[in-house]
């Protein structure tokens, strides 16, 4: 009884996401496509956040001409608890030895990001807690108007900045913008899902599915317009 009950979660679960996907144009033009590492997939694993926020991180890096290409395992291993893989104790790069946290320091600087999101039903322009169960660590995020959030995200990624998105059924990088036939605007969205579907892992959220279904934004202080 216990083991269907579990199946009848994961199913759920599995139909919310496959409920993210949405209905899309035949044809995009792209405005802006910015650099970004190989499309990952998380296979069975609920760590999407992880993908999506390690790809903003290496579209950042790529845009100042640095190459990073970050595992999600050494994380999935402390966050989840549940990963059978070994963590490493050890990075190797370019002659230099570092330990995770070193090497985690050397790519995302300690209050480098910025993270965001848009409630009206809280105060704007201050932190805010998200109440829901994937915030379990109670992270505050900064809350401005939906606006701003969709200028500020857009300003971002023309700047060719990396940018983490999430919704409260998925995550993903945000890594370019795009528009279809009737000049409809559009995030292109770098999805955690592998590369045997449409686009070849890269996925399209319209401007307005953004004012929708936007939970939370993560980007640069840089990004954001902060010094």
């Amino acid at each position: 009884m216990h083991a269907m009950i579990r199946f009848l979660y994961l199913l759920i679960a599995f139909l919310f996401c496959i409920g993210c996907s949405h209905r899309e144009p035949e044809h995009f033009t792209h405005e802006v496509l910015n650099r970004m590492t190989p499309v990952k997939n998380q296979g069975e694993s609920q760590t999407c956040w992880i993908y999506a926020m390690l790809a903003a991180i290496e579209t950042e890096h790529l845009s100042w001409g640095d190459s990073v290409n970050l595992s999600p395992y050494y994380i999935e291993k402390k966050a989840m608890r549940k990963v059978e893989t070994p963590a490493p104790r050890w990075v190797f790069m370019l002659g230099a030895t570092y330990t995770p946290q070193e090497f985690a320091r050397s790519v995302c600087a300690p209050d480098e990001y910025i993270a965001l999101t848009s409630n009206d039903e809280e105060p704007y322009n201050q932190e805010v807690d998200i109440d829901l169960p994937d915030n379990w660590m109670h992270d505050r995020f900064y809350n401005i108007p939906m606006d701003s959030l969709l200028a500020k995200t857009e300003r971002a990624v023309r700047q060719h900045h990396g940018v983490c998105w999430e919704s409260e059924r998925h995550a993903m990088a945000i890594v370019g913008i795009a528009h279809d036939d009737k000049g409809q605007k559009y995030f292109i969205m770098k999805n955690s899902w592998g590369t045997d579907r449409p686009h070849q892992g890269l996925d399209y959220l319209s401007f307005e599915d953004f004012r929708e279904e936007t939970l939370a934004i993560e980007m640069t202080k840089k990004a954001y317009g902060l010094p």
